[in-house]
């Protein structure tokens, strides 16, 4: 776990609440400013993010020592709150930039091959209310053969047995700060090793790719040359399969075709086996034939055929996309670990998932399916990549769920790139599968956008390398006091998932937070790469779902403590790298906001596809998905990310 901020900031507070928020809006208004001393207060004007920590004497006598005395207690009263700075001309309130932010690496923290962490074949020993695992920070007492725990996150008291008390002597009572990994003994028999996975190409052959693009200029002696995108698309799956055969003779790849009907190759070697007309309709009847399809042979045995298979395909009719999409990755869900790759220049215009009516008497969009195929996809363990050429707009917000929820690629091409992009697409290797993710911290502590409690769960499904998710965290208003009178306060992680050999492993990381004390938040203290993250992943959450208003509010809150910390400290490379990043983010909200506003005012009949994210064109759900999946990366790397966004 890496944190943004060196301590926990007790007194966060956004001056406007974004929903999920509103629940404390009121006690923080009221209650915060009144709880800070005299000696806090600040001579110039407010900056729009607050770092401060005040100590709050304890009269009540306690076993630990006092907590350090305000700076300048020699003043007597104290002087009213200075009002909030950043007051908007039209009477709205600006949002201050929380530096509680908490990052975690979970590309890194399931490669167990590379953990130092200690392992242990045992169960972890878990609280009976909260299910926080008993760790290094952990204390117990023996009384009279009677062992007790009381759970740091939740103050239940848990007896422990003795079978139980044994288990805690080792390997559980580690040094702070360090892991414990628990492997279960028993493995998973239905869980498949991933070398046994299978890739299956979802190609577009609708009418729409005979399009041609110009790849070579003519001159004087000869004529330009032309090459249609299914002609670019041919040549790209020709070099993959190449490709494969080279680095993974063992791998199963399979190829799926649609127009106005869904064409199953499997792995070229059978007969193929067509879905049209009823069928594209009814999703139970797709997904079984998908499911019971056989791709019995390797690459090594079928490239000749699939190669044959790809040289015959011609374009002509419409865009199955859905009917396709669900048959695919039900055929890779008998291998876990599998791929789709799904290729398109059109939007879906007949059958299930059709996100573009085909006349007056179709049946109307739903926004649900490839939401409801995102998470059947994320179970079974299949990475879904998805890929549309440029100049089109396939409806991307909407299919790009599935690459979204299941750690897939999400990219628009052209001729030029798709073979390149498709080769990335297949290097991007799962490392583990069912990825659950459990962040604890005591109570009185909060997670906004997400819970409203201590707890928060995370189902993550497929990691691949260097994924990587972020949470805020701020502490409730009526809990402020009683943390500022505490030195440290925990955080644990549990993290469950399964192996590439076929283990179920348990990893549990609990750390210690000291709260600061009467000072400011050093700016050097702060990480700008974990800030800068969390920032492009909630602006780009937000933005999917509508909410482009909030987006625009945090990053002009994090373009703002920008500035501030250039005051305090001279600018880093990096941190420079951030700032411009953000900026450009900001810019592109700015556009979608006047997009949004200009087809709501310009439309005089109701989009085709309800939802939060219909209005975003193709380019911008491309920038925000690649928002949502930003990563921690060095300075170079940035940059040239967000050059090309």
């Amino acid at each position: 776990m890496d944190f943004a901020c060196s301590h926990v900031v007790c007194n966060w507070r956004p001056e406007s609440m974004g929903e999920g928020e509103a629940v404390y809006s009121g006690a923080l208004n009221q209650g915060l400013s009144s709880t800070l001393p005299c000696s806090l207060s600040r001579t110039h004007s407010e900056h729009p993010y607050d770092n401060r920590i005040a100590v709050i004497p304890n009269p009540i006598p306690s076993l630990k020592p006092p907590p350090v005395p305000p700076r300048c207690s020699t003043l007597k009263h104290t002087p009213p709150p200075v009002p909030p700075r950043g007051l908007e001309t039209k009477g709205q309130s600006r949002i201050k930039a929380n530096v509680n932010v908490v990052s975690l690496k979970v590309g890194s923290l399931v490669d167990i091959s590379k953990a130092s962490s200690i392992q242990s074949n045992q169960k972890p020993v878990h609280c009976g209310k909260c299910r926080a695992a008993m760790s290094s920070v952990s204390s117990s007492q023996t009384n009279r053969h009677v062992t007790t725990w009381s759970c740091e996150f939740c103050d239940k008291d848990n007896v422990l047995s003795q079978s139980e008390v044994k288990i805690g002597r080792s390997p559980l009572w580690t040094p702070p700060g360090r892991d414990v990994l628990y492997v279960d003994e028993e493995t998973d028999a239905d869980y498949m090793n991933l070398e046994d996975m299978l890739v299956v190409f979802c190609v577009d052959i609708s009418g729409s790719m005979s399009v041609t693009s110009e790849v070579s200029p003519g001159n004087s002696m000869r004529s330009p040359t032309y090459v249609s995108r299914l002609q670019g698309i041919q040549e790209a799956l020709q070099r993959a399969l190449s490709s494969l055969l080279k680095s993974s003779p063992h791998r199963r790849v399979a190829l799926v075709t649609f127009n106005d009907e869904v064409t199953l190759y499997g792995d070229g070697t059978g007969v193929p086996l067509s879905l049209r007309d009823w069928a594209l309709v009814d999703y139970d009847h797709v997904q079984e034939q998908g499911e019971k399809y056989s791709t019995p042979h390797c690459i090594a045995e079928t490239y000749q055929s699939l190669t044959q298979r790809i040289k015959e395909l011609r374009e002509h009719g419409a865009t199955a996309l859905g009917p396709a999409a669900l048959v695919s990755v039900a055929m890779a869900s008998q291998f876990t670990g599998s791929k789709v790759i799904i290729c398109t220049d059109g939007r879906a215009n007949i059958g299930l998932g059709l996100l573009e009516q085909e006349s007056a008497n179709s049946p109307p969009p739903s926004p649900y399916f490839y939401s409801q195929l995102a998470n059947h996809a994320a179970e079974k363990g299949v990475i879904v990549s998805v890929m549309t050429f440029e100049g089109e707009d396939c409806r991307l917000a909407e299919i790009g769920k599935l690459a979204d929820h299941t750690g897939g690629r999400i990219n628009i091409v052209n001729i030029g790139t798709v073979a390149t992009e498709i080769q990335t697409a297949l290097a991007d290797n799962v490392l583990a599968t069912n990825v659950l993710a459990t962040l604890l911290a005591p109570e009185g502590v909060y997670f906004p956008y997400e819970e409203d409690n201590h707890k928060l769960i995370r189902e993550i499904g497929n990691v691949t390398d260097g994924a990587e998710i972020t949470f805020q965290f701020a502490v409730k208003p009526d809990k402020v006091e009683s943390f500022q009178r505490r030195d440290r306060v925990p955080f644990q992680l549990q993290l469950s998932f399964k192996t590439r050999d076929l283990k179920k492993v348990t990893r549990i990381i609990t750390q210690q937070k000291r709260v600061t004390t009467s000072s400011w938040v050093w700016a050097g203290s702060l990480n700008m790469s974990v800030l800068g993250v969390h920032c492009a992943q909630l602006c780009g959450r937000l933005t999917m779902d509508g909410r482009i208003q909030e987006a625009q509010s945090l990053l002009r809150a994090q373009q703002d403590l920008l500035k501030d910390i250039s005051e305090q400290k001279p600018i880093a490379k990096e941190e420079s790298i951030y700032g411009n990043w953000i900026s450009t983010m900001s810019m592109i909200c700015q556009d979608l906001t006047t997009d949004t506003q200009q087809d709501s005012s310009d439309s005089s009949t109701p989009l085709t596809s309800p939802g939060p994210a219909t209005g975003l064109s193709d380019e911008a759900a491309k920038v925000v998905y690649q928002m949502k999946r930003a990563k921690s990366v060095g300075p170079k790397r940035q940059e040239a990310a967000m050059l090309e966004s």
